[in-house]
């Protein structure tokens, strides 16, 4: 269960204080699928991307990058490969291979077009599960702190703030509203994570990252925006416009959210309860988890189930000791029947020998005394 409480307290943004309480909304009931918001993720995170290739002329020389050369093959009879070859003299470049792709200053191999497919297309209903569930992620504390969002000093998640905070104007007002409920904590560790990006990045035009701080979900832009959006990590979004991009960044669920009361009350239009269709979304009801109590051993182990079964049958299993024929005749009798008269055989041929040895014996006895 994603939350289990029915009340959520509204926070006063001067002071923290508590002003107010209102309903969870049943979108943080939604059933958390970590599997469904990867894959909704990354197929989303592709469509923001631009088209790129080598450079190509629309003209006979075609692709230019690793064909500039005037290079011909020498043909067969040479001896040497068929490779184009750089063409003139006096000089180490000359008749040395060009244009494959494993040449020095050669082409790439399979050199890329723009034509390329870049964008993915995603299911409407996927996209919404996504989303619900990246929103029921953001209601557990444990998962909030498991993405790295500093909420000690937050009194209570999914926090709301009253719905003056969208009028605020000043950026000053908007750090002591967030001071004020403890959700300035994270800004700063946002603040003190901004470093020069690693690799080619830093030469365009993305010289830092950092790492996001908290989300303001807002109603109705009376100032929020311009108060907020300079603060470092902080992003902001409208809440009918909710994006799985920012509720589950690089498709790690539990982003700290910052609610204000309009939006938050507005959540239950949006994506509708148990009992009513969403206002927003046509024919759109929220998904729902296959068991509403996962406790399965507790539910086998419950008076009511316990008490419709049959007792528990013991079974006593008995181990026959398996018996060497070899040494046993009694099982060798078993496995061959003609064992016995053998063994019969065998015993009046030991008998009959032991009378002749002793009548051997009894002989040479009677010829020594002679």
């Amino acid at each position: 269960m994603a939350a289990a409480r029915p009340l959520v307290t509204v926070h006063n943004h001067t002071d923290g204080s508590s002003e107010s309480q209102v309903a969870m909304p049943e979108v943080f009931l939604a059933p958390i699928r970590p599997d469904v918001i990867n894959f909704v993720h990354t197929n989303m995170a592709k469509n923001k991307r631009q088209a790129y290739s080598v450079k190509v002329h629309n003209g006979p020389s075609g692709i230019v990058a690793g064909h500039q050369h005037s290079a011909h093959s020498w043909g067969t009879g040479r001896a040497v490969s068929r490779i184009p070859r750089v063409s003139g003299g006096g000089t180490h470049r000359a008749g040395q291979g060009a244009f494959g792709n494993m040449c020095r200053s050669g082409r790439m191999f399979a050199p890329t077009k723009i034509w390329r497919k870049w964008h993915r297309k995603i299911n409407t209903n996927q996209r919404r599960y996504a989303t619900t569930s990246a929103l029921a992620a953001s209601a557990l504390p444990s998962l909030v702190m498991a993405r790295g969002h500093r909420i000690s000093n937050v009194p209570e998640i999914p926090l709301v703030v009253g719905g003056e905070v969208e009028s605020i104007k000043k950026t000053k007002d908007a750090v002591e509203a967030l001071m004020a409920v403890g959700a300035y904590t994270d800004v700063a560790k946002s603040a003190s994570t901004k470093k020069v990006r690693a690799g080619k990045g830093k030469m365009r035009n993305r010289r830092h990252v950092m790492r996001r701080g908290p989300l303001v979900v807002y109603e109705k832009d009376d100032g929020i925006v311009r108060a907020f959006r300079n603060l470092p990590g902080v992003e902001l979004c409208q809440v009918s416009r909710l994006n799985l991009l920012q509720l589950a960044p690089g498709s790690h669920m539990g982003r700290f959210i910052v609610w204000t009361k309009p939006a938050f009350e507005s959540l239950n239009d949006i994506y509708g309860t148990s009992r009513k269709m969403s206002v927003a979304k046509k024919d759109y009801r929220l998904p729902r988890c296959p068991m509403t109590n996962t406790d399965l051993v507790r539910i086998i182990n419950s008076d009511e189930v316990q008490s419709k079964l049959r007792p528990m049958q013991k079974q006593t299993r008995t181990y026959r000791h398996k018996k060497n024929p070899l040494k046993n005749l009694g099982v060798m009798i078993k496995l061959n029947p003609y064992a016995l008269t053998m063994r019969r055989q065998e015993l009046l041929q030991q008998e009959i020998k032991k009378k002749q040895r002793e009548e051997i014996e009894q002989k040479q006895d009677e010829l020594d005394n002679a």
